[in-house]
């Protein structure tokens, strides 16, 4: 099992090997929709704003899922 690099001992961690690259494409994909820049340094975004991030992508997932429960395709988000 695959850990996050940033957070080895929280709760933060990719419970799927190899899905991380994923997760961290799907984070800039966001971000970027978002307007915030997330190519340089965490640290200059508030903590609204990195939750913004997580919220989004947490609303995506949670959309594709609840569409691949009822037999649909992908959602349109």
């Amino acid at each position: 099992m695959a850990t996050n690099k940033v957070n080895q001992t929280g709760r933060n961690r990719v419970l799927v090997s190899g899905a991380e690259q994923a997760l961290n494409k799907f984070k800039h994909e966001i971000a970027s929709e978002l307007g915030l820049d997330y190519s340089g340094d965490k640290g200059n975004l508030t903590s609204r704003q990195n939750g913004y991030v997580g919220g989004e992508m947490v609303r995506r997932m949670i959309a594709q899922a609840e569409s691949q429960m009822a037999g649909g395709g992908t959602p349109q988000v």
